[in-house]
């Protein structure tokens, strides 16, 4: 039954994908129609398409929105499988990249990287920078709630917050130090955003990022065998301390990746990996790919918010998603609220 509940998940989706981003593409200062739209990237891809539209039409859709959409996808996809990654990790419905401090630490390496000048001697350094951040988070995560090769549930969400809040105190440190113009750079990155998305960021990120997300589809079958229990998975021959270290360090260069492409975005990889499970069920081969398409789906669709509500001001997509986020977070305190909290496993 779950299997075609999946299949017919998956094609409502790639559907919901096609119309939102066309309409992503056409919605904005300036409207092109769907029609325009389809002409443009046809040619784009070298196909016949009749007449071509104007050189204004073709600037914003291939130059200026093109590249906000796609990134979009890129780090809704990665953020919503990063988050199912650790809530399989852990068997905790809470976990997730911004939820733990992993993006925080993707933050912090951000911020060292603008304030001694990184990002201005190679652009590559960003990313790297990121990364470092969110691995360190990933990893310090992991030696904290871990003792003896057991993971405490109720300790890593502890430990997330502990480690959340000690990174956020010192990107406000390094912000002391830090000039006026670096400071307003950082605080509009933090919020979240897609506007300004060129393509050379995509293709530099792109190589690095995808084999990193496929790793993360790679491991569902040990997320499942993992959901049994960590004695369960080690009597089947499994190494469990080796999935674990692996699982986190490819969750953390996804998000290291996502949070220097667009900078930090909450909630995606809580709420999307824990909607498709009610849905769904905990089968991680079938929850990845598709937390990873409503991942895409949702931010795309948050982003479009953003641009439409006050044009022709927009509202950065990480404070969408935070709205969205937050009463969802609350439903789910309230929903295990009297549950043993040592015992707060995913079902």
């Amino acid at each position: 039954m779950n299997v075609r509940i999946f299949r017919r998940t998956i094609a409502s989706l790639f559907l919901i994908l096609i119309v939102v981003f066309i309409f992503a593409l056409g919605i904005g200062s300036v409207r092109v129609s769907p029609r325009i739209i389809v002409k443009i990237l046809f040619h784009s891809l070298g196909i016949d398409a009749g007449t071509l539209p104007e050189m204004k039409f073709i600037s914003i859709i291939l130059f200026v929105r093109l590249p906000r959409v796609i990134a979009a996808l890129l780090v809704g996809a990665s953020l919503a499988a990063a988050g199912a990654a650790t809530q399989g990790l852990f068997r905790n419905p809470m976990a997730s990249p911004d939820i733990l401090g992993i993006s925080a630490g993707g933050g912090l390496g951000a911020v060292i990287a603008i304030h001694t000048g990184l990002i201005f001697i190679n652009i590559n350094f960003f990313p790297l920078a990121t990364i470092a951040g969110s691995l360190a988070a990933s990893f310090s995560i992991y030696a904290i709630a871990s003792h003896r090769g057991i993971t405490s549930l109720l300790f890593v969400v502890i430990a997330g917050m502990a480690i959340s809040s000690f990174l956020n105190g010192l990107i406000s440190a390094v912000l002391l130090f830090s000039k006026e113009y670096e400071i307003s750079q950082f605080i509009f990155w933090t919020m979240g955003g897609l506007d300004g998305i060129r393509w050379e960021q995509i293709v530099l990120l792109l190589p690095f990022l995808l084999p990193a997300l496929a790793g993360l589809f790679f491991f569902s079958r040990e997320l499942n065998i993992l959901m049994l229990g960590e004695e369960n998975a080690r009597s089947t021959g499994m190494n469990v301390e080796q999935v674990k270290k692996l699982v986190l360090a490819l969750s953390g260069i996804v998000t290291g990746l996502s949070v220097a492409l667009s900078g930090t975005i909450g909630f995606v990889g809580l709420l999307i990996p824990h909607f498709f499970r009610l849905l769904l069920g905990s089968d991680y081969r079938m929850l990845m790919p598709v937390s990873a398409l409503g991942g895409a789906v949702f931010l795309v669709l948050c982003d479009l918010l953003g641009r439409s509500i006050m044009p022709p001001f927009e509202i950065r997509v990480g404070i969408i998603t935070s709205i969205l986020g937050a009463p969802y977070l609350i439903f789910l305190i309230l929903r295990y609220q009297r549950h043993d909290v040592n015992n707060l496993t995913i079902s």
